[in-house]
């Protein structure tokens, strides 16, 4: 079945301006401006089921979040929309947009909307763009000797959208998580200038900490006891080693990866107030990726996060 890297190869044969930066990050630079496009899909990123301004948040979101990993500010946004049946989805799904822009300060400036066929699942995109001050901090700078850490939780939104295949009535915090997640802006703009490396968590923890170490050419050992845990992930699932995996390959977290040279004290930065940045590993010499708990190495699970796949 083919997968997201099977076209990489194809694509990077097109995408050759340096702006592109190789394919091997989320974003593309051109000057002082940061842009990034996502997409999302029914079915696959959110329920049929999901209150449609919930949609139209997480579409801005996690935009915001690739924008947030290089230390970004929003500047604008274009919209591509799919339109089908009466319109009263997507006048839910714009309400949600337009909060989403509002609170973070991301004018919509344009984009494009095509009819689908009656039945034709939703594919909603769109593009950010976003200005930095310093260098937006790429996905391979990463160097032996690094530490990992990690601003936000991870596990919440996976176990808030395990609640909601069970029940589609479920309701609570990790399922509003799921819906509503929040991009970490001023988080990223403190870590930009002093990371390495930097992305963030959207697949999954320990695939993407892959591919941050893959991308730089380096190998990554994690500490699954030190991976940040919500009160509400630990009440729902508990806190050990099955549950820190799922939480490590769950997806949909948008954390934020840092790679921090060696020493970096986080008292030294000025973090916001509700900002919580944890240390979960190393960046190393050897190539490929450990875990380990208190009880020692634990062996990688056979699933790291989520790949694109075809059907």
């Amino acid at each position: 079945m083919p997968t997201e890297a099977t076209f990489l190869p194809v694509l990077r044969r097109i995408a050759t301006d340096p702006a592109a930066r190789g394919l091997l990050d989320d974003v593309a630079v051109i000057g002082d401006l940061v842009l990034t496009h996502d997409s999302i899909a029914e079915g696959i990123h959110y329920f049929p089921t999901d209150p449609p301004a919930s949609v139209g948040w997480k579409l801005a979101a996690v935009n915001l979040s690739d924008l947030a990993a290089k230390g970004a500010e929003p500047v604008a946004a274009l919209l591509s929309l799919t339109l089908s049946g009466d319109g009263e989805w997507e006048n839910g799904f714009l309400e949600g947009l337009a909060a989403a822009c509002e609170s973070y300060d991301l004018p919509l400036v344009g984009g494009d909307t095509i009819a689908l066929p009656a039945g034709a699942p939703r594919v909603l995109g769109l593009t950010a763009i976003g200005r930095t001050a310093a260098p937006a901090p790429p996905r391979f700078g990463g160097k032996p000797g690094d530490e990992l850490w990690l601003a936000g939780t991870v596990g919440d939104s996976a176990a808030g959208l395990a609640l909601l295949a069970r029940d589609p009535a479920s309701a609570g915090v990790l399922v509003d998580i799921y819906r509503r997640p929040v991009p970490l802006l001023a988080a990223g703009r403190v870590l930009a200038p002093v990371a390495s490396a930097m992305m963030d968590v959207s697949d999954g923890l320990l695939i993407d900490v892959g591919r941050l170490a893959q991308a730089s050419g380096c190998g990554a050992a994690i500490d699954l006891e030190a991976l940040p845990l919500s009160s509400a992930f630990v009440a729902e699932r508990g806190g050990g080693t099955p549950e820190r995996l799922f939480a490590a390959t769950g997806g949909d977290d948008y954390a934020l990866l840092a790679a921090l040279p060696p020493g970096t004290d986080p008292a030294t930065l000025s973090l916001p107030d509700a900002a919580r940045l944890t240390r979960i590993g190393v960046l190393t010499a050897d190539e490929g990726l450990t875990l380990a708990d208190r009880q020692g190495p634990v062996p990688l699970p056979e699933r790291l996060g989520h790949e694109h796949r075809t059907a």
